[in-house]
């Protein structure tokens, strides 16, 4: 048994295949989706996407900058203005981010902009390290 995974932007489709599992990081915390998981909807939070291929062999990870997340019946779609794959992520601009909102954060601790911008940052680090 399997999944269907389709992760999609408005542009394009990001990645498609069949998977044994789905973990994703929700507005409500961490899940994992197995073949039969009840039918469910949730709002991604900026965070790591991992998909694991249908025979085990390969995880597939992703930078998530919100969007949503639906699975029933064996298909899960993965909705995101913004993800990339973990070989797609320029590292040296996401330092960049995560230097300049650090900078930010320093002149302003509640800068909301800046803590969105430094999340963002240590996500895309976290994920490229997959690579």
């Amino acid at each position: 048994m399997s999944i269907h995974v389709e992760f999609v932007s408005p542009e394009r489709v990001i990645f498609e295949a069949e998977a044994k599992e789905v973990i994703v990081r929700t507005s409500d915390g961490e899940i994992g989706f197995l073949p039969g998981h009840v039918p469910f909807v949730g709002v991604l939070a900026v965070a790591e996407a991992r998909i694991h291929d249908a025979d085990g062999s390969t995880i597939h990870s992703f930078a998530v900058h919100r969007g949503f997340v639906e699975i029933a019946d064996d298909h899960c779609t993965i909705l995101s203005d913004v993800a990339e794959a973990a070989a797609d992520i320029d590292r040296a601009r996401a330092e960049i981010a995560q230097s300049r909102a650090e900078e930010a954060l320093r002149a302003s601790r509640d800068d909301a902009d800046a803590i969105a911008a430094l999340q963002r940052a240590n996500v895309r680090l976290e994920v490229a390290k997959k690579a």
